[in-house]
């Protein structure tokens, strides 16, 4: 019997829920297809894998089964020339994501090429916020107040320029992606006061503004820890939050409220709210330790660790030791990156999933001493580059995304 609430399963039940024999399953883990590990000296194999094969398998049978396979990690439902997910990680227009991040590119040069197909040799010259555009929100803001609360109200407060935003020449638009950027980064400084706003609004580049927003050092090697965070998650083929972006740009919103969209449901547990998730996790560990007790207990439990495989990357996110390795760098000796490279290490001594790029991020935050919400923050902010490009594309194509529901009731 397949337990409905289990994410890992036994290898009877995993071969039951697809309908082949052991052997077969086997193979599919040697090929890549389905994750297994050991969880109290069992073998289990990962639920979402096994799902997204026995889907295909069911694909193949018809056009409605096709249709309903590719809205769970399935085939693709959509052209775009924007980025792509391989097992190397993810290209933003053909280049690799992970080499960008590596070679020193600029966030602000990484967002061109995504926007209009073309990286830049130059720094662009991106427009200053003036505080006056960040009034409304101030007003609804205060100390306790989540980062990506404030960026959700600075967008929420901005006034809706619809039918303007389709008219609009290309250029005017990529002018108000480069504001809206700013604007974010700035709103996350209002929990701070006008003080930390001053210094946030006079930055220099975007992750010098991330680092002053939270009150941070904006040293040469704390901008560059933020600065591949920010290129690594520019942008992830139709994550749920970018179809979420493409969805409201097809109904005709504006770029605010598409951003506004997509923000909502990047900050879902399963989606950028993961981050939130491990820094709970991390907060209740005395001793670097205690993550040690953590990780064995939950694979005992066959509970999915948050920050931990990705059903894009059987073998592991390579996006990930990127920025654990930052974060060890940064600050070796951090509790909070120490428990992190204890569980990575537990994990992997029992077989278990690699990390994510979730988990990477929650390491260079905390190692910078960012406070709670700085790695979803990060996350929202380097990922709203991608939305931008994915809004326009999405104008392009000029269609309502509108999916049909196979009704199954009485």
């Amino acid at each position: 019997m397949i337990h409905a609430d289990a994410d890992w399963l036994s290898a009877t039940e995993a071969a039951a829920l697809l309908g082949v024999r052991r052997e077969t399953l086997y193979a599919y883990v040697s090929r890549g297809l389905v994750r297994a590990q050991r969880a109290a000296g069992v073998r289990v194999y990962a639920r979402v894998d096994l799902q997204h094969l026995h889907e295909r398998s069911q694909a193949r049978r018809g056009h409605t089964a096709v249709a309903a396979s590719a809205l769970y990690f399935g085939e693709p439902v959509l052209e775009t020339r924007v980025s792509d997910v391989g097992p190397t990680g993810p290209r933003y227009r053909g280049q690799s994501a992970i080499e960008l991040a590596r070679s020193g590119v600029s966030v602000e040069r990484v967002a061109e090429l995504l926007w209009t197909g073309t990286l830049p040799a130059r720094e662009p010259a991106w427009p200053r916020v003036a505080p006056k555009a960040l009034e409304c929100s101030a007003r609804a803001v205060d100390a306790g107040t989540s980062p990506l609360s404030c960026m959700q109200l600075a967008l929420s407060s901005l006034p809706f320029e619809s039918t303007a935003a389709w008219e609009a020449p290309f250029d005017v638009e990529v002018q108000r992606a480069r504001h809206l950027l700013g604007l974010l980064v700035a709103a996350i400084a209002l929990r701070k006061g006008s003080a930390a706003l001053r210094r946030t609004l006079a930055a220099p580049n975007l992750p010098s503004a991330i680092l002053r927003s939270f009150g941070g050092a904006s040293a040469a090697p704390a901008e560059n820890a933020v600065r591949q965070a920010l290129v690594l998650v520019a942008d992830h083929e139709l994550n749920a939050s970018t179809f979420t972006a493409r969805i409201a740009a097809g109904a005709g919103a504006d770029l605010p409220r598409c951003l506004l969209a997509a923000m909502a449901t990047l900050s879902g547990g399963r989606h950028g709210g993961t981050c939130e998730r491990l820094e709970r996790v991390l907060d209740g560990f005395a001793v670097p330790e205690q993550a040690l007790g953590w990780v064995r207990g939950e694979l005992t439990a066959r509970r999915a660790l948050p920050g931990f495989g990705h059903p894009l990357y059987p073998a592991g996110d390579p996006r990930a030791p990127l920025l654990l390795d930052s974060a060890a760098e940064l600050a070796p000796k951090n509790r909070h990156v120490r428990a992190i490279q204890v569980a990575c290490e537990a994990m992997a001594l029992a077989g278990a999933e690699p990390p994510t790029l979730d988990l990477g991020l929650v390491a260079v935050a905390r190692a910078l001493g960012l406070a709670p919400g700085a790695a979803t923050a990060i996350f929202a902010v380097g990922r709203a580059l991608g939305h931008v490009v994915h809004v326009f594309e999405q104008r392009e194509q000029g269609r309502l995304l509108r999916p049909r529901a196979l009704y199954v009731g009485a």
